[in-house]
Parts: C-alpha cells; sequence; structure tokens
C-alpha cells in the first residue's frame, strides 16, 4: 500500500509539473497574439456537417476570452511567467534540469562508441587496401624499373623471359596482361580497338587500319623504326624493314583498282602534326590541304613546291560513338603504317601526332590525304649527304589554301649510324 501512494504521489506530482509548464507556455504565446482569431475562424462555417451549431459559438467565446487575456497583457504575461516558472521549479523538473548534461554526456559517449567502431573498420581496410597496392607495386616492379631505363616494352619483356624460370607465355600475361596499343606491342590494330586484330612474333610492324569509325586522336611518340639496330655486339638479330617494303613510315589512303575492285580511300584528317622526328627522307604527294606550316627543319636537299589550293578547314567529329585515344609512347618497331583498306571508306582522325620518331634504312610516305592543318617541324632529314638530291620533298601534288614556310635550311648530313640494342 505504501508503495502504491508513492507511485501515486509521483504521478501526481509529474501531472502538476507538467501542467504548470504547460499553462506558462500557453500564457505566454496568449499574451500575444489569438490562435483561434487567425487561423480557425476564418476557414469555419457557422454551423458544421455531423457535429451541429454548438462549435462555432463555443469557439467564438473562447477568443472572447483570449482577446480578453491580449487586451489585458499586463497581467496575463507576467502571471504566465510565474506560473512558468513554478513549473520550472518544481522537484520533478529540477532533478531532470541537473540530469540533462550527464544525459548529454552520456548519449555523446554511445555515439562516440560507433563512431570508433566506424573509423577502426575504415583504417582497417585502408590498411589493407595499402598492402595490396604496394604488393602489386612490388610484382611491377622489375617492368617498370626496365622501362624507365629506357628499354621498349618488347626489350622488357624479352629480358624478363631470359632471365625467369617462368614460359614466356606466363610472363606476357603477367607483365602487360596481354598485347595492347598502349603498352607500344606491334601488330594489326583496327582502330579504335586497343587489342591487335593480329600479330606475328617475327613481324615487328606497328599497323593501325582505320575504317568507318572516326579517331579522336592517335598519338605516336618516343619510338624507334627501322633498321637501327643490333641484337647484341655480334650483329645478330637486326632490326630490318618488312621484305619489299620501303617505307619505315607510310601513312597513306589507298588507289583505285580494277581486278580484283577496290575503289579508292582517303585519310582524312583534323590536325596532322609531325615534329622533332628524323628520317632518310620525307615525302609529301597527293594531298588536299587548307592550312600547311613548315618551319624549322634540317635536311640534306629540301624541294618545297607551293600550290595553291582551295581544300576546307576540316575537322572530324562523331559524337558519343567517336572512338577515344590511340596514344603510345616508347617501342621499336620495323615500320609504322596507318592505312584506309576498305574499299570506298575513308579513315578519319581528329589529331594525329607522330613526335620523336627516330628512323633509319627507309623513307617517310604521306600521301592520299584530306587534311586541315598540316604541321611539319623541327624534324631531321637526309641520308647521302649532298644538297643536289632533295631528301625533304612537298611534291606539286599536294595543294595548301594557305601556306607558312619559314627558317628551313639545308645542310649536308649522313644517315645514322645502327645503334647497338644490347651492348
Amino acid at each position: 500500500m505504501d508503495m502504491l501512494k508513492k507511485k501515486v504521489s509521483i504521478v501526481l506530482a509529474i501531472a502538476l509539473t507538467i501542467s504548470l509548464i504547460l499553462l506558462g507556455i500557453i500564457g505566454l504565446a496568449l499574451s500575444y497574439f489569438n490562435p483561434i482569431n487567425q487561423w480557425v475562424l476564418p476557414y469555419l462555417s457557422p454551423c458544421i456537417n455531423y457535429v451541429g451549431c454548438w462549435v462555432h459559438p463555443t469557439l467564438l467565446y473562447t477568443s472572447g476570452v483570449i482577446e480578453t487575456l491580449n487586451t489585458n497583457w499586463l497581467i496575463t504575461l507576467p502571471t504566465s511567467l510565474m506560473v512558468f516558472v513554478m513549473g520550472i521549479l518544481q522537484p520533478e523538473s529540477r532533478r531532470n534540469i541537473r540530469a540533462f548534461p550527464r544525459k548529454v554526456i552520456n548519449a555523446y559517449r554511445k555515439v562516440c562508441v560507433w563512431r570508433d567502431w566506424l573509423f577502426a573498420k575504415i583504417e582497417y581496410l585502408n590498411g589493407e587496401s595499402a598492402k595490396w597496392k604496394r604488393t602489386f607495386n612490388i610484382l611491377k616492379s622489375p617492368y617498370s624499373f626496365l622501362r624507365m631505363m629506357g628499354l621498349s616494352p618488347q626489350a622488357a619483356i624479352a629480358l624478363l623471359v631470359a632471365g625467369s624460370t617462368a614460359t614466356t607465355a606466363v610472363t606476357v600475361n603477367e607483365v602487360t596482361q596481354g598485347r595492347s596499343f598502349a603498352n607500344g606491342d606491334s601488330g594489326v590494330y583496327a582502330a579504335p580497338l586497343d587489342a591487335p586484330t593480329f600479330f606475328d612474333d617475327k613481324d615487328n610492324t606497328l599497323q593501325i587500319n582505320l575504317g568507318a569509325i572516326p579517331v579522336r586522336e592517335i598519338t605516336i611518340e618516343n619510338v624507334s623504326v627501322g633498321t637501327v639496330y643490333t641484337g647484341d655486339a655480334a650483329g645478330s638479330e637486326a632490326s630490318v624493314l618488312p621484305s619489299g617494303k620501303a617505307e619505315v613510315i607510310l601513312i597513306s589512303g589507298n588507289p583505285a583498282v580494277v581486278d580484283p575492285a577496290f575503289t579508292a580511300t582517303r585519310i582524312e584528317i583534323g590536325k596532322f602534326i609531325f615534329e622533332k622526328s628524323r628520317c632518310k627522307s620525307l615525302d609529301v604527294s597527293d594531298s588536299d590541304i587548307h592550312t600547311i606550316i613548315i618551319e624549322h627543319n634540317a635536311s640534306d636537299g629540301q624541294s618545297i613546291i607551293q600550290t595553291s589550293g582551295v581544300a576546307r578547314n576540316r575537322a572530324i567529329g562523331g559524337g558519343h560513338h567517336q572512338a577515344e585515344a590511340m596514344v603510345t609512347s616508347g617501342g621499336q618497331y620495323d615500320r609504322i603504317w596507318i592505312d584506309a583498306p576498305s574499299s570506298g571508306v575513308n579513315g578519319k582522325v581528329g589529331t594525329l601526332t607522330l613526335s620523336n620518331v627516330f628512323t633509319k634504312g627507309g623513307t617517310c610516305t604521306f600521301k592520299n590525304l584530306d587534311i586541315g592543318t598540316l604541321v611539319i617541324r623541327q624534324n631531321e632529314i637526309g641520308n647521302d649527304s649532298d644538297l643536289a638530291t632533295k631528301e625533304f620533298q612537298i611534291t606539286s601534288t599536294v595543294t595548301g589554301a594557305n601556306w607558312t614556310v619559314t627558317d628551313n635550311v639545308e645542310i649536308t648530313m649522313s644517315e645514322p649510324a645502327v645503334q647497338l640494342g644490347n651492348p
């Protein structure tokens, strides 16, 4: 019985406390505005369906009482404030107020426990990720080191194969994860595919076949092409041109053929940049170009015939279905060949860049092209130390709407000596 009385007294005390606080808050609010008059009566009809007409008079009476409280706010306000303070000063309120900081701290500590658990998991996952990243870096470090030392992808792979007990196929798969244009592997590439459609270990040609899909960009830089090296001090495994081929670099469409029937193709290029390269000879022919810039080249004899033309300044677009860039840097090839081999289908490239291409043993030939802007600059061209032989030629079959030919010099030079690939 005593326990029941105690519980009843506690409930009554809590109810009194809550009532005082609510009465104080309501009184403070009603000292300033009349919610019934502002929010209820304007939207209420005099007689409400299913309720009766007694509601409206009741609300009007209540509104009048509130208006009286508003009018006598000098009495209502301090009275309401006093009632609110009395509710705050009740033992139950004081007890809860004193316990509030402790409750907040306890809640914060619970949040911290979950926070620490979450961050511990995140730190664990970051640590595992770093370990795996370090593992993969260690696994690929021999190949990366050889590439950093200046070896081509092919030479680096060959050296790893020679020094490993693993088979060639396994080693190549681990290091390069398959042949690709981006890795500098030779083969026949059907733009824009990064993997070759065909390759032969005995043929080291880098060939790109252009078709109906435009390619946004093709960049080939920092490569050696042709008969530029011997494999070892004894001269074995020397690099050679493919049988019957005279060009170390050939960028060209194809003429028409009657039997078997083939409709002529050309390669359309928005901007073609050939720079900082070494050629035995450079020949540009059968091309229509809007803007031609030839500057700062040194050649062992040159013949640049400036023939006016009406070619438009073209750009190559393809929207969402245009192929992305094909870029390779570093590599050793016997030949670079960019072709448009499908009958009646012109190849299309937005920007074609050949930079720092070191060649020997054959010509650099560009023909059957339609170009927006052609830039030939800072190249060295020549092989016989005879200025009477024109090693650098822009023939009369090249037409240009705008020509800029500046600061090109003739100097005698011979073809560079064969390099020792594995000294």
